[in-house]
């Protein structure tokens, strides 16, 4: 199921076009060649903006594929900004690290590679924002780890969240049933004040109150 017409995406995303970023560009038909999943340029926008919003200096990513959302990301950061890319690829998370040095960003990175849910442990403070981004079955053990890492006043993210469709349908696979379990934890905490933008596949929005 498409969230959004096309037609819609199309016009949205030719808008964004006129700013050129050659590298962040390569990572987009990287992705394309090997139909690898990226959050695109809708969301990748959207993580740049509330980074922004919130004066981000230490952002922590649960999965990273090959750097596409954490590129957005540490370009809003300042100098002595912040980001944790995890990974469990490290073919991906040397790819990264390139994508980084050619975008003059690496200094503001640290990669690590393993299970994101056991990475977050050993990086220790709060965090602004936390993007959430590994596999769906994961994401309600991820938001266990993550819920008490975000600062008052910062972001937990999620990727995926709408999962094409299917979280309309009564189905009982691991993905669309982690989805489900992880939306409902997030909209049931007091402490974080939730919304779901439907954008390409749906982003939870959950700011630390």
């Amino acid at each position: 199921m498409d969230i959004v017409d096309k037609g819609i995406d199309r016009y949205i995303e030719e808008l964004y076009y006129y700013v050129k970023d050659p590298v962040r560009e390569e990572m987009e038909r990287l992705a394309d060649a090997r139909d690898f999943p990226i959050v695109g340029p809708q969301v990748g926008r959207l993580l740049f903006m509330l980074a922004k919003a919130v004066k981000a200096k230490r952002i922590f990513e649960m999965g990273s594929g090959f750097g596409y959302s954490a590129y957005w990301f540490a370009k809003s950061l300042p100098a002595d900004g912040k980001i944790y890319l995890t990974e469990g690829s490290k073919e991906n998370s040397k790819l990264a690290q390139e994508f980084f040095k050619r975008g003059g960003i690496e200094k503001k990175a640290e990669f690590l590679v393993g299970d994101a849910k056991k990475l977050i442990d050993q990086v220790k403070g709060d965090f602004d924002i936390v993007f959430i981004d590994i596999h769906k079955d994961e994401y309600p053990a991820a938001y266990r780890k993550a819920k008490d890492r975000v600062r008052k006043g910062g972001f937990l993210l999620a990727d995926n969240v709408l999962w094409f469709g299917r979280v309309l349908e009564e189905v009982d696979d691991p993905e669309t049933v982690g989805i489900k379990i992880f939306t409902r934890l997030l909209f049931d905490d007091p402490h974080f004040y939730s919304n779901i933008l439907p954008i390409r596949d749906g982003i939870a929005m959950a700011y630390r109150q």
